[in-house]
């Protein structure tokens, strides 16, 4: 066999990058998952348990249709134990050992806490994670985890890879043709960068480009996503040339903005258009070489090969629904069809917004919680908080609270009724809720008042000066009533503007609506 034909190298990096995507999600739950939905958290994994058991009947039925560890056990301790043995797992497969328990474990871990996560787990990327898991279990040896063992990497599962990076690809084109007006007239880019939910460090390089670049942009987007997935499947050129293209869209998307571990992802099922003979010339030659030792000693596996063809004959059943669905002019994106998030459908930025509003969470020790009181923001991690900040690199690490954040701002506070707990903590200095900020503004005592207010962000053309803020507005971050005010000399990002009355009104530690700690 040929390199032209082989899939030592593809596999090999597949699930090289795949674990490295395990391994910062599984960071992120060790650094979130306590105060989003421990014991204490705002959203506490107990009380999802008993209102999942108290609708299906019985603890046995909701494992069936939610599987997790965390039926068995769900203390923080449990939580943070599975996401430091998934992290460790992580490493071990980036560092070059992986076989298919050892996959498998990861993705039942992961799994675990998708099903339990509620709204912080909520993200297409979650079952799209699980999905490209599920795949990777079948891709190597039952027991030998060496990089390059004696079995070869299974064709059928080489194809159910190009057939997921078909369906998230050409999903998310046909979302938008279907969606906004902006992707068909070419404009989304006009928007995009923008109000993205977390900008980046050249975020707002993107968005000042030339009107013609940015409609070239989505041009380019329509080549990616409705053209070049028509190609995964064809003849070795015609299919590197699609894997390429979508590749670089990926690698575009994680330049100009931070998408959590969405792109990153992606370009793992998109690897499989690719054979050793594309690799060889790219990566290091004693690499090479141990693909080629490895591929002239392999040794059929007759049980590898059946199960490889069971798991296809599987995903081609479940594929029926997410087909269905793709096709249907009601099609609905990042959604899945069974309980083990085994095939499913993606899409992602169906619409764009046209503006970026933000919700600024602020405290003040003051007698009175009027305007003229003096309120110090809590600043987010990666959501615009001050407009003399550059947005923070923070992708592919995923900000799990600054997310619903941005989804929050375009919505009321009755439909995200954990932020009234969120506010109840910060009135007490709880070190849980205040770790999903990036500082307290108020180290030595907790706040008398905390109050949310809506604002409208735009980036300030490049090279703006700093300025005192809006007129009247205390709060603002760089207003010299403020005394977060800088003291030196700076550049601004963001201009922003007050939106009509407090998203939260003001509240103190008793105001009865705030939920008891």
């Amino acid at each position: 066999m040929t390199m032209n034909n082989s899939y030592w190298l593809t596999r090999f990096l597949i699930l090289r990058l795949l674990g490295l995507v395990y391994a910062v999600a599984f960071l992120a739950a060790i650094n979130q998952i306590i105060p989003l939905i421990g014991a204490n958290g705002l959203l506490p994994v107990g009380l999802f348990l008993e209102r999942v058991t108290g609708a299906l009947g019985s603890r046995g039925a909701s494992f069936l249709r939610l599987p997790s560890l965390f039926w068995f056990a769900h203390s923080d301790t449990a939580l943070l134990t599975t996401a430091w043995i998934g992290f460790l797992l992580s490493l071990i497969v980036v560092a070059g050992f992986a076989n298919a328990p050892m996959l498998g474990i990861l993705w039942f871990l992961y799994m675990s806490f998708v099903n339990v996560g509620q709204d912080w787990y909520g993200y297409g990327w979650e079952i799209q994670l699980l999905e490209t898991g599920f795949l990777a279990i079948f891709l190597c040896p039952l027991l030998d985890p060496r990089p390059f063992p004696k079995r070869a990497p299974p064709m059928p599962v080489i194809i159910l890879f190009r057939w997921l990076i078909f369906r998230i690809m050409f999903g998310a084109g046909l979302i938008k043709l279907r969606g906004d007006e902006v992707w068909r007239n070419g404009t989304a880019l006009y928007y995009h960068f923008e109000t993205q939910p977390l900008p980046g460090p050249l975020s707002r390089w993107f968005h000042f480009l030339p009107r013609i670049l940015l409609r070239m942009g989505v041009w380019f987007n329509w080549l990616a996503e409705l053209v070049a997935p028509l190609f995964v499947f064809w003849p070795r050129i015609a299919r590197h040339i699609a894997g390429s293209v979508i590749v670089l869209l990926q690698v575009i998307l994680i330049l100009s903005g931070n998408l959590s571990f969405l792109n990153w992802l992606t370009i793992v099922p998109a690897l499989a258009c690719f054979d050793d003979g594309f690799w060889a010339k790219l990566l290091p030659r004693a690499l090479v070489r141990h693909a080629q030792a490895a591929s002239a000693r392999a040794e059929p596996s007759r049980p590898m090969l059946v199960t490889a063809w069971t798991v296809t004959a599987v995903i081609a059943l479940l594929s029926i629904q997410p087909v269905l669905n793709m096709l249907s002019p009601q099609q609905i994106m990042n959604t899945s069809f069974d309980p083990l998030n085994l095939v499913n459908t993606y899409g992602a930025f169906g619409s764009v917004g046209r503006e970026r509003l933000n919700v600024v969470f602020e405290g003040t020790t003051d007698d009175i919680p009027t305007d003229s009181a003096t309120w110090k923001a809590y600043p987010y991690k990666g959501l615009p908080t001050d407009p003399d900040k550059l947005p923070p690199q923070i992708a592919p690490y995923h900000l799990r609270f600054d997310w619903q954040m941005w989804f929050a701002a375009m919505s009321t506070p009755d439909e995200y009724p954990w932020t009234l707990t969120l506010v109840s903590k910060l009135l007490h200095n709880d070190p849980g809720a205040l770790s999903l900020f990036a500082a307290n503004p108020f180290p030595d005592k907790p706040p008398r008042y905390i109050r949310a207010i809506l604002y409208r962000y735009s980036f300030a053309p490049p090279g703006s000066p700093s300025h005192p803020g809006n007129p009247g507005s205390p709060s603002h971050p760089d207003h010299p009533g403020n005394p977060n005010h800088p003291d030196h000399p700076g550049h601004h990002y963001w201009t922003r503007q007050r939106i009509g009355a407090p998203w939260f009104p003001a509240m103190a530690a008793d105001d009865p609506r705030l939920k008891p700690q």
